[in-house]
């Protein structure tokens, strides 16, 4: 049973003289105690579509259609008030960068226990021992000396341990990660990737991982989904997409990923890229959007948006070539294959 289920979501924003669609007819889910990790460039819509599952888009831009649905609830058109109660609650968020995040005049202890406190009537001593259990938790050193620490005297790291421990307050349901690893170092990377999988292990929360690492996808969600341009373009479980791309833009940015293994050997080889850029918003071409792009493209991909499609029993992919591309490469359709 999905925990969130997103439905033909369309963002739009208004500029100047001119209204710009940044995600069109976006639809997924989320099981409980399943990542989710929606990948693709800077650009492509990820942070504004995290954003607008707590109801956080800027003021210029708003959900022109679809469905956001929690446990059931659908929260499109829900008042401010009745989303300040889900916030933390039943659905949190970890930003990308925990210093603007965190409020600079209060100590971190003081903004867990204000994220406990906004949703339960427990008293402060209460709450400061809640809060002390999850700094243990999230595993801060030395939590009771902490716990009066003000943000700009801890690492990242720490800033963003600080970040979880107040996301996870309360429990939620639903947890979503907007590139959490982002600044900080390898190692510090992979504790807090680490960390959100026990923790997830633990509660059953479902995540919805945000990041342009494919490493990270590989290593840390279950599923997929690839955006460009506002749109998805594919989607399937991980192991199955890393392997078998069926996009193009998926191939490219898989090509483009560093391998760490022919880098220790010795070998200095040369970033495979993908040429162009992603469109503006307001100068979209009139067919596919990565056709520009693609090296695959045939004037059929520029008559107009390809349909996003079923493909076997777990992926989906919007690519008129897709089956043109497998013929090739003498991979059989999963449909066929056996």
């Amino acid at each position: 049973m999905s925990i969130l289920s997103v439905d033909n979501l369309t963002i739009e924003f208004r500029q100047k003289r001119r209204v710009v669609t940044a995600v069109r007819n976006l639809s997924f889910e989320v099981a409980r105690g399943e990542t989710l990790a929606i990948v693709g460039e800077s650009g492509c819509g990820k942070s504004l579509t995290a954003l607008s599952l707590l109801g956080l888009l800027p003021p210029t831009g708003h959900v022109a259609a679809g469905h956001i649905r929690l446990e059931g609830r659908d929260l499109v058109g829900l008042s401010e008030p009745y989303l300040r109660d889900l916030r933390g609650r039943r659905i949190a968020m970890i930003f990308q960068e925990p210093m603007t995040a965190l409020n600079p005049v209060l100590t971190i202890g003081e903004q867990i226990v204000e994220a406990i406190r906004e949703h339960e009537a427990v008293s402060a001593a209460v709450a400061r021992r809640r809060a002390l259990a999850l700094l243990d938790r999230v595993r801060i050193p030395d939590a009771a000396r902490r716990f009066d620490d003000h943000p700009h005297r801890l690492s990242g790291g720490m800033r963003q341990r600080v970040m979880i421990a107040i996301a996870l307050a309360c429990s939620p349901a639903v947890l979503v990660a907007d590139e959490p690893t982002t600044a900080l170092d390898v190692t510090i990377q992979a504790q807090i990737l680490s960390l959100i999988d026990e923790l997830k292990r633990d509660s059953g929360t479902a995540v919805v991982l945000i990041t342009h690492d494919l490493g990270v996808v590989a290593e840390h969600a279950d599923r997929v989904l690839v955006m460009y341009a506002g749109r998805k373009v594919e989607e399937g479980q991980t192991d199955d997409l890393l392997a078998r791309p069926l996009h193009p833009y998926t191939r490219g940015l898989i090509a483009a990923r560093p391998d760490p293994e022919r880098f220790l050997e010795g070998h200095r080889d040369r970033l495979t890229e993908i040429p162009g850029m992603v469109p503006p918003l307001w100068d979209m071409p009139t067919g596919c959007s990565f056709a520009p792009r693609c090296s695959f493209a045939t004037a059929a991909c520029a008559l107009g948006q390809p349909p996003l499609l079923p493909y076997g029993d777990d992926a989906s992919v919007a690519c008129l070539r897709t089956g043109d591309i497998r013929a090739a490469e003498r991979i059989p359709h999963p449909a066929t294959a056996g």
